[in-house]
């Protein structure tokens, strides 16, 4: 089994660094210590299984250390310590039946040493706090064994304040973002029930008006006429009621897991029968796996895909291209760090009007293409919905006569 102290990234030893940094009287601590045991040297190091950092420090003895410097962990005593979780404390090495032969003090030319394991609130190792010098020091005694559990037990204090307003800033960074799609959303609302429901139901209460008249005057064709086109308005209204039910049900809690997309889009280009769409040619390049709903990233790139054959240029093969473009950008979340992959649906169809980019995600949106194409306007309303769902994001770059791009991005795995 793999130990947890084993799965920290460059990235998150980072994060802790700067952590210790950002608390205030970390170098006061650093310079009570040394005026108090008459020590040169004390710092704050981050220690795992396979690292010994340095994340700040009082160097009196020029020692050599800088913040964010490394020491090869076997050659320290804090290795000892971050399995052990206990002190170490030294008053003189070449006395110490134990540590008179050890390699660290050897190595380093001290002879005091004290090291307190910061002990985080969670129960988790962080590091130590420590102190060396080449003279021999008075250490062993309740007072400065006292103050270095202090310290150490502030600094844990300090740093889960850290994590606690950390966390409440992406909190109140994610409540934003939701209050922003939902207000987003509402208005799309209230723009539907305005306008785009009340186009059926004018056309339904029309044609029975006329469906009343032609019946009292014993016209049976135009009574059958108009009884189609009630029929057709009903159908209608009702359409455009289950995708407004289907898109919030984009709503309901699901479960996360690892989803391989170059499977989903193998799978959405069999269901689109592309192999056979008129010699079209679609380029899968390798795309990353991510954190999602299966489900919902499926439904994403059947709308992307069947919107990138279906806007095709007339009397042209569709071509598209599906590919990763490395992002440096990183999304925290639930206390935890990943990184985020943009992928691409690239088309050399029809294009979209700059001025119309933002509104093609839109419910119902139909704006016009050049010529005659079917739907309701709703999949890209659909795929955007997805990518929030998923904390992400969905973006298009088009020029009419040139084709469309679509940018997604989205956790990695």
């Amino acid at each position: 089994m793999i130990s947890a102290e084993m799965t920290h990234t460059a990235l998150s030893l980072a994060a802790d660094i700067e952590k210790i940094q950002k608390i205030e009287i970390v170098p006061t601590l650093l310079d009570v210590i040394c005026h108090s045991t008459g020590m040169g040297f004390a710092a704050i190091a981050r220690v795992t299984a396979d690292k010994w950092i340095a994340c700040s420090v009082r160097d009196d003895i020029q020692f050599g250390l800088q913040p964010g410097d490394e020491l090869e962990i076997k050659t320290t005593i804090c290795d000892e310590i971050q399995k052990s979780h206990c002190m170490v404390v030294i008053d003189h090495v070449a006395e110490d039946e134990y540590f008179v032969n050890h390699h660290t003090p050897r190595m380093y030319g001290f002879q005091s040493y004290i090291s307190f394991p910061i002990i985080l609130k969670t129960g988790e190792f962080f590091g130590t706090l420590c102190a060396i010098d080449p003279r021999p020091a008075l250490l062993n005694n309740e007072k400065t064994i006292g103050m270095f559990r202090l310290f150490a037990d502030l600094i844990s204090f300090h740093l889960q304040s850290l994590d606690l307003m950390e966390q409440s800033k992406l909190a109140v960074k994610d409540l934003n973002r939701q209050l922003s799609n939902s207000m987003d959303e509402n208005r799309q609302y209230h723009f539907i029930s305005n306008h785009n429901l009340q186009e059926p139901l004018r056309k339904i209460r029309l044609f029975s008006d006329m469906l009343v008249t032609s019946s009292e005057n014993n016209n049976l064709e135009k009574t059958k006429e108009f009884a189609l086109k009630v029929n057709s308005g009903a159908q209608k209204f009702s359409m455009m009621i289950k995708d407004l039910s289907d898109f919030s049900e984009l709503n309901q809690p699901s479960a996360f897991i690892h989803v391989d997309l170059n499977k989903v889009v193998a799978d959405v280009c069999t269901q689109l029968n592309l192999d056979r769409t008129a010699g079209g040619e679609i380029i899968v390049e390798p795309l990353p796996a991510v954190h999602a709903i299966p489900v919902q990233m499926e439904q994403l790139f059947y709308h992307l895909i069947h919107n990138a054959v279906q806007f095709t240029k007339p009397a042209q093969r569709p071509k598209i291209r599906i590919y990763t473009v490395e992002s440096d950008d990183q999304l925290q979340r639930n206390g935890s760090t990943s990184g985020l992959t943009e992928i691409r649906i690239e088309d050399e169809g029809i294009g979209i009007e700059k001025s119309q980019l933002e509104k093609i995600f839109d419910i119902f949106s139909r704006l016009s293409y050049g010529h005659p194409v079917q739907g309701a306007g709703i999949g890209l309303a659909y795929c955007r919905k997805i990518l929030r769902n998923h904390h992400g994001e969905i973006k298009a770059i088009s020029e009419v006569g040139k084709g469309t791009t679509i940018s997604l991005l989205m956790p990695k795995a």
